[in-house]
């Protein structure tokens, strides 16, 4: 029976592929889908073939250009700054702003279920205080302090034995501390809107009904125990909107190894990155595609003869001829990797970027290497990843488990299974 999924997101990069694959799969399936979004990602919504609703009151911008960025992490000096500016404006400044938008789309039009990419925790307030079920989409490895794992974020190796144990439960404190100066604006949201408050805003972002991992299962640790709310569903493989057309372009010549290169598709001040990568592809005997992203213009890269420089390819394309991927250790483009068998050189550039680059090297399937690495250290790394057989067996190793995990659309179940928790705007 056809329902009704009120979505939320905001322009957070490589976060809005995989929401908007999901709202996507739901239209297929003959749901009512709408998105309220940023304006400039209205492209990208329309064409995952659903409505787009502009937030009215809430932050608008666009992470592809530096001038129109929110959050303006790229000007952080430390994580912890960079922590901050995500804190204060999108996850609890504006959270009675995000609210107060939300409640109003659902006045106007209700929904059957609310879905908010994680971090919009004023919109999933707005969802709470109207009664109707929650999803909660975290579009990487979940990012809070678990029992059985160490803290997230610090990029660390599972421990052992007492003291391992002792070093985790202090750092997990250490972690949610920084969370604690958005505690005022978050209740102040809760409080507008009818709801009681919270003891902390880590709190906050479990009260869902479901809170949906887009991330394998498999390249998480395997004695991380998660809330009972949680469920991994696999991640969303699809290219997104921008980068165009299902082919490639016309690659180097020749038939040596092909390393594909994507950073960022927001702006982190990567242009350094790109090109220390694409002179070192210049010294090795292999074809690059080096993918820029809607943030760098592909012109300020000066590129080798065997390195094609364009600002976007279909990765999913791109990846059944590669050998190897250099990136930032985004979500997106990491696990993408991993699903199509190919081992990865992580260049992590900040946000949760280390954390996955840990998490894979952990799997074996690539090697991390410095922001600040120079052309020959990149070079080496890339020969030693592209010669060791050992990373690209790893690597298909996940891509096997990420295939049994995506066989069937479980976020697309999950959520269709919180419709029947009440009558909601379908009379179910």
């Amino acid at each position: 029976m056809r329902k009704d999924f009120l979505f939320a997101t905001w322009s957070g990069g490589g976060a809005v592929p995989p929401v908007l694959s999901i709202a996507r799969a739901l239209h297929e399936r003959g749901h009512g889908v709408r998105v309220l979004a940023d304006t400039s990602l209205h492209e990208e919504v329309a064409a995952a073939g659903v409505e787009a609703i502009a937030w009215t009151t809430a932050p608008q911008g666009d992470a592809a250009d530096p001038a129109k960025d929110v959050i303006k992490d790229f000007e952080a000096r430390t994580p912890l700054g960079a922590l901050a500016r995500l804190r204060d404006r999108i996850v609890c400044g504006p959270a009675a702003h995000y609210a107060r938008d939300t409640m109003a789309e659902l006045r106007a039009r209700p929904a059957d279920v609310l879905v908010a990419e994680h971090m919009l925790l004023g919109a999933l307030t707005g969802g709470e205080a109207t009664g109707i079920p929650v999803a909660s989409l975290v579009t990487t490895l979940y990012p809070f302090p678990t029992p059985g794992a160490p803290p997230p974020g610090l990029g660390l190796a599972p421990a052992s034995g007492a003291l391992g144990r002792l070093r985790d439960r202090a750092l997990a404190r250490l972690a949610v501390k920084p969370w604690g100066k958005g505690l005022p604006a978050l209740n102040a949201a809760r409080a507008a809107h009818g709801l009681p408050p919270v003891a902390s805003v880590v709190e906050a972002f479990d009260r869902v009904d479901r809170l949906l991992v887009l991330s394998p299962r498999a390249l998480d640790h395997p004695g991380r125990r998660f809330p009972a709310h949680l469920r991994h569903v696999g991640p969303r493989l699809d290219d997104p909107a921008w980068a165009g057309k299902p082919e490639l372009p016309e690659l180097p010549e020749g038939d040596a190894p092909l390393v594909l290169v994507g950073l960022s598709s927001s702006f982190m001040n990567q242009r350094t990155q790109l090109q220390r990568i694409a002179e070192a592809l210049g010294t090795l005997p292999v074809r690059g595609l080096l993918t820029t992203g809607p943030a760098v213009d592909p012109a300020t890269i000066r590129a080798p003869g065997n390195v094609l420089v364009t600002a976007a390819a279909p990765h999913g394309v791109a990846l059944r001829h590669a050998a190897v991927t250099i990136t930032h250790a985004g979500h997106g483009t990491a696990v993408k990797s991993l699903a199509a068998g190919v081992p990865l050189v992580c260049v992590p550039l900040g946000r949760d970027q280390t954390e996955v680059a840990r998490h894979v090297e952990l799997a074996g399937a690539g090697i991390i290497v410095s922001k600040n690495a120079s052309p020959r250290t990149i070079a080496r790394a890339v020969g030693r990843v592209l010669h060791e057989p050992s990373y690209r067996r790893e690597a298909r190793r996940l891509a096997a488990e990420i295939a049994a995990e995506t066989a069937t659309d479980r976020a697309v179940a999950e959520l269709e299974a919180l419709t029947g928790r009440n009558g909601g705007a379908s009379g179910g």
